[in-house]
């Protein structure tokens, strides 16, 4: 069985792996085996946003945060199941951003790559910042600027060795994410079944769900605020696509790690946080600091709380090794389509984007410069998620897009996917309108809308980019077109 190359002429793959790429160039390796895309899909739905960013979201919302999370996380289900058929139905697909180059045309292609580079730029820039934060709470006289900048240099000494370190390492965080919350809800539920009172005169009760106000104590206009940072929480659950390239037998570990995202999201983002608030009372949780770390603090229980702060340390760093892998491989795909510098298509002899590593580790750094400025750590830890929100929701969106020219194109491929999204094409719309109704929710609060009103500077820079560009890069792709055209006749 051979793929042909369609659309904008990409370079598609044959059932061995091989691809149209230029002769003679090393590719990207399926190092990952189906432990670490499993576990890399679990820490991707698992970070930042969660540990640090739902102190401020139940302030804001109160236990109707519980709500918040959960829709959220059956909108991106959805995301994640249209982009697995997209993937599974083309295995010459090495991430998502092939699908909509392919499927949209190359501008989107661009557009999509790009952007979601520079997603995983802010959103590791986010983590660099609040790791600092995380590292005071032992040494509270340490210059905040020193673990920022040492998490960059050691995350990509790791990224430089080979994809299994990276799978490995992103395996193990996931691993200590896992223990870490598992641990949190079953002391939690302990707490609450022999009534602990803490120091503050709080006692853990199942009826602090609702007693303080009700299930909706800011009502309807809290509920919405919820949604401001609950989004930054569910970044990073599309990397499973972006690593299905490296990924050993996608065909059944990507419909494995996609599938179990409902039951990672119910115990993981609602049950935790349900146990959190059935500890503290939703009043007594800070928007300035995670309320993991807070349930044992305010609890009396010091010890118990520097491990779940070095818990929320290892996630941030998770995200931020996440992000430096990711854009990466999204550097070397934009390279080998002509929309980035051809020196970022080289491979180290362990099959590494060196040239894209770097680059990107080098753009982490204005976030240790902003720490070392002296800036309030949830001022810009909302600024930047709020501008990192917003273009993972254009990335998400444009993933729904490429769906529904799938489903027009090749209906054939849809009948015969083994991987189909539920709901198809109506539920895209669904999803699609609920982008839309975020993008005004995050007009209501005005340290969200600065950020907001910024974003739209990265696509109007794009769009000049691309402009200059495109003549030169649908010639290339009508080159490797021809190309792959006679490889498959010859073959």
């Amino acid at each position: 069985m051979r793929f042909r190359t369609q659309g904008n002429g990409m370079a598609h793959a044959s059932a061995s792996g091989h691809t149209s790429e230029p002769t003679g160039e090393k590719h990207l390796q399926r190092g990952l085996a189906n432990r670490h895309l499993q576990l890399i899909a679990i820490g991707g739905a698992i970070g930042t946003g969660l540990f640090m960013g739902s102190g401020k979201t139940i302030h804001l919302a109160g236990p109707s945060v519980l709500l918040v999370y959960t829709i959220i996380g059956v909108m991106l289900f959805f995301v994640m199941r249209a982009m697995g058929e997209l993937l599974l139905s083309n295995l010459g697909y090495k991430s998502f951003r092939d699908v909509v180059s392919d499927l949209l045309g190359p501008g989107w292609g661009f557009v999509v790559g790009w952007t979601y580079w520079f997603c995983w730029v802010v959103t590791a820039t986010a983590d660099v910042v609040v790791i600092s934060g995380y590292v005071r709470f032992w040494w509270a006289d340490l210059p905040a600027w020193i673990p920022s900048l040492g998490t960059v240099v050691l995350l990509l000494l790791l990224n430089l060795i080979a994809v299994r370190i990276f799978g490995e390492v992103e395996f193990w965080f996931a691993i200590i994410k896992l223990v870490a919350i598992t641990a949190l809800i079953l002391i939690g539920i302990f707490l609450v079944l022999v009534h602990f009172q803490a120091p503050n005169g709080a006692t853990a009760a199942w009826s602090n769900l609702v007693n303080d106000g009700g299930f909706f104590p800011n009502g309807f206009a809290g509920l919405l605020a919820g949604f401001q940072i609950a989004i930054f929480a569910f970044v990073g659950i599309e990397l499973a696509g972006t690593a299905a390239a490296e990924t050993q037998d996608p065909e059944r570990t990507l419909p494995r790690a996609i599938n179990t995202i409902p039951v990672r999201i119910l115990v993981f983002y609602v049950l935790a946080l349900a146990v959190i608030m059935f500890v503290t009372p939703w009043r007594e949780v800070s928007a300035d600091s995670s309320p993991f770390v807070q349930m044992f603090t305010l609890a009396g229980l010091p010890a118990a709380a520097g491990i779940v702060n070095f818990v929320v340390l290892t996630s941030a760093a998770s995200s931020a090794n996440s992000g430096i892998y990711s854009t990466s491989r999204m550097l070397y795909g934009l390279s080998i389509e002509g929309v980035a510098p051809r020196r970022w298509r080289w491979l180290s002899a362990r099959s590494v984007p060196v040239r894209g590593l770097l680059f990107s580790a080098c753009c982490l750094l204005p976030g240790v410069a902003l720490v070392y400025a002296g800036g309030s750590v949830m001022s810009i830890f909302t600024l930047v998620t709020t501008v990192s929100s917003v273009l993972f929701m254009v990335v998400w969106s444009l993933i729904l897009c490429a769906y529904l020219v799938y489903r027009r194109r090749f209906p054939e491929r849809h009948r015969a996917s083994s991987f189909r999204m539920p709901g198809g094409i109506w539920m895209t719309w669904v999803v699609l309108a609920f982008f839309v109704a975020m993008v005004g929710v995050l007009m209501l609060q005005s340290d969200t809308r600065s950020a907001l009103l910024v974003t739209p500077i990265w696509f109007l820079l794009l769009g000049v980019v691309w402009f200059c560009i495109r003549k030169r890069v649908r010639a290339q792709a009508s080159r490797r077109h021809s190309g792959g055209t006679q490889q498959n006749r010859a073959e």
